[in-house]
């Protein structure tokens, strides 16, 4: 008996999602960070020291790169949630921090 869980995956399934207010119609079984990349977002969250720009990275939970806000609540991390029909996902900007007091 194998731990993994098998998706039936039919690419005619589809499902949509408010990316920042704009409906965008994704495949279902897609997590909310191949949404984004789909969409065409080039950033979904800046830097909290830098104010940089920050995309999805490692697609695998370890980097945190992804993270989003999702139904209203902030830190969720992109690669790892799927898409759900209705999902309302926004970027997730940071209050930037002087260098200096770090």
């Amino acid at each position: 008996m194998s731990r993994f869980a098998t998706v039936p995956l039919d690419p005619h399934r589809q499902v949509t999602i408010l990316l920042a207010g704009e409906p965008v119609t994704v495949p279902e079984h897609a997590t909310v960070a191949a949404a984004m990349l789909l969409a065409g977002w080039q950033w979904n969250r800046n830097s909290p020291i830098s104010g940089a720009p920050r995309a999805p990275y490692c697609m695998m939970g370890t980097c945190f790169e992804c993270l989003v806000e999702i139904d209203g609540v902030p830190d969720r991390q992109a690669c790892l949630t799927p898409v759900r029909d209705g999902m309302r996902i926004e970027r997730q900007l940071a209050d930037l921090v002087r260098p200096d007091a770090l």
